[in-house]
């Protein structure tokens, strides 16, 4: 495990000076239980902490960063941020995922690639380096992995609606979302689904839900017809 631990910090850019802090973000409650550990040995409290933490982070560069954004779409904005679905998908750019240790019924139900609980280790994560580093540790972190690409972010979290938009605007044909895989137990599906304008894909998607599959292969869709315009 502590090799597993000088990966991750390689992996994120931040050494921690107190191991304990990292390993009990990465312990899933579902590992906590099966090993009999003391309530407050999973991460959750972690979370609960992170969570606040990457608020503040996330409003404060919100606020500085666009000073003619209105309340409202500031808080929107940051919405699509801090949302699971945001935060797992910037937790698999350095394999989250990976590291944590789950239950053995966790992890043999995909628990490594479900939304809901990398997200949940990602503030984890933002919890852990806060207490360890202080507030401008955890700042440089989310910035570098949470911050640092508002507009895809925003792409990502409105995917379907931006696709639609871009579609009705300048594009002939029929926007259609089709399952081209579904695999797994009721209880632990997992779909594949492309995007098709008209007869053409334009991108696909992978995730626990349908609609989590749709947004991903709407996001890949967006940049290829971005791609397209620009050439």
């Amino acid at each position: 495990m502590k090799q597993d631990l000088r990966q991750l910090e390689a992996a994120i850019g931040y050494e921690f000076q107190q191991d304990e802090l990292l390993r009990r973000a990465l312990t899933h409650s579902s590992y906590a239980n099966e090993h009999h550990m003391d309530k407050t040995g999973c991460n959750e409290r972690l979370e609960f902490l992170g969570d606040a933490v990457l608020e503040l982070a996330t409003s404060h560069f919100l606020y500085t960063t666009y000073p003619d954004k209105p309340e409202g779409e500031m808080t929107k904005l940051r919405a699509s941020i801090v949302c699971e679905p945001t935060l797992a998908f910037c937790a698999r750019e350095f394999g989250l995922g990976d590291y944590l240790l789950l239950g053995k019924g966790e992890d043999a139900t995909g628990g490594r690639k479900r939304d809901s609980v990398v997200s949940d280790a990602m503030e984890a994560l933002i919890g852990a380096i806060y207490l360890d580093g202080g507030f401008a540790s955890a700042k440089e972190f989310i910035h570098r992995y949470i911050l640092n690409d508002i507009d895809h972010k925003q792409l990502f979290y409105d995917s379907k609606t931006i696709l639609q938009e871009m579609v009705q605007a300048s594009h002939d044909g029929v926007l259609e979302y089709e399952i081209i895989k579904e695999e797994g137990p009721d209880h632990n599906k997992t779909f594949e689904v492309r995007a098709l304008l008209g007869d053409r894909e334009i991108g696909r998607g992978t995730g626990r839900t349908k609609k989590a599959a749709e947004a991903e292969a709407a996001y890949r869709g967006i940049l290829k017809l971005r791609e397209t315009v620009c050439i």
